[in-house]
């Protein structure tokens, strides 16, 4: 695959302007364009054109490219936990709604998984199952979709180092870290190493350690992609990507996240916070932003621009197609 213009990437990216209003989130964006390539590429069957990156909450994201479509932690059920009103309850059930999946997941090719919490992993067997797409994750998602009746042959289990070449893209697999809460541990801790019972409530989806996913699309941009909002930054060195996917921090017990994270992806042109949402509201714009979530965005943001200020910072609305 040819490698990415990067001068070609930062002369785009410099006639167009992420707005971001003073609330934090974004006002307008113009993502930057691709510029074609010099010569004329071969007749080809596959359709073509530019890269489209759809948002879908939490940290989940649909990418188009041409007739293929890639999946990253595709959670749209967003069911009612009690997370944010306070009485968050470890026995909700698993209610995957069909009605929210089915307009918008006309087809998939490819499902990535960054780990297994239900926010993130919940309704990617029924996806897999009504779409066929292949499932990349790590063990414990391979096990819970066999759990699910998810075939064999649709998931592969990965831990980090692979790089996965699907022809006109590739993806590479980075071992990565799930965030830590204020008492310095995790909801749902633990992974599973043999297929258990069908889960039943959001306590049986463990976090079943993280990935995140490099994406490198020919002839297009590089994009990081995280689910949680920690980071094994020397996992990172070399990927270097265009644009980075990152998840707001929700504790402070992570020492230096973004500034070890943003340095060890050598400090992306574009930033793209997630996970900032509330995620069990409807998905339906401006995204719902809790009020001490709010106030972490905006920080978020200011430490971005301190940190790196030759990064753009685009704060996503849900189901807008953006092209960097």
């Amino acid at each position: 695959m040819p490698s990415l213009d990067r001068r070609r990437f930062l002369r785009d990216a410099a006639a167009t302007t992420a707005l971001v209003s003073a609330g934090g989130l974004a006002a307008t964006a113009t993502p930057a364009q691709a510029a074609p390539p010099a010569a004329t590429p071969a007749p080809t069957t596959r359709r073509t054109g530019a890269v489209s990156f759809r948002w879908w909450g939490t940290a989940g994201w649909r990418v188009d490219n041409g007739d293929r479509t890639v999946l990253v932690d595709p959670y749209l059920s967003r069911i009612d936990t009690g997370l944010f009103t306070g009485a968050f309850r470890t026995t909700t059930p698993l209610t995957v709604r069909p009605d929210v999946i089915d307009p918008r997941v006309d087809r998939a090719t490819t499902v990535l998984v960054t780990h297994t919490h239900w926010d993130h992993f919940m309704d990617v067997p029924y996806i897999a199952k009504r779409t066929g797409a292949r499932v990349f994750g790590t063990l414990t998602a391979y096990h819970l979709g066999l759990a699910y009746g998810v075939p064999s042959t649709q998931l592969s289990p990965v831990k980090g180092g692979e790089v996965l070449d699907f022809g006109d893209h590739t993806v590479e697999v980075v071992g990565s870290l799930h965030s830590r809460n204020p008492s310095y541990s995790l909801a749902f801790p633990g992974v599973r190493v043999t297929p258990p019972p069908q889960p039943a409530t959001i306590a049986d989806l463990p976090e079943g350690d993280t990935l995140g996913y490099l994406l490198r699309v020919e002839r297009g941009p590089s994009v990081y992609f995280t689910g949680a909002s920690d980071v094994a930054e020397r996992n990172l060195t070399g990927l270097a990507p265009d644009v980075a996917m990152v998840a707001m921090q929700n504790a402070t017990t992570t020492g230096d996240y973004l500034p070890r994270l943003l340095a060890g992806l050598d400090y992306p042109k574009v930033v793209v916070p997630v996970h900032y949402d509330n995620f069990e509201t409807a998905l339906k714009n401006p995204p719902p932003v809790a009020p001490t979530d709010r106030t972490r965005l905006d920080d978020m943001i200011a430490a971005v621009r301190r940190i790196s200020p030759r990064s753009r910072v685009l704060v996503p609305e849900y189901e807008t197609a953006y092209h960097f």
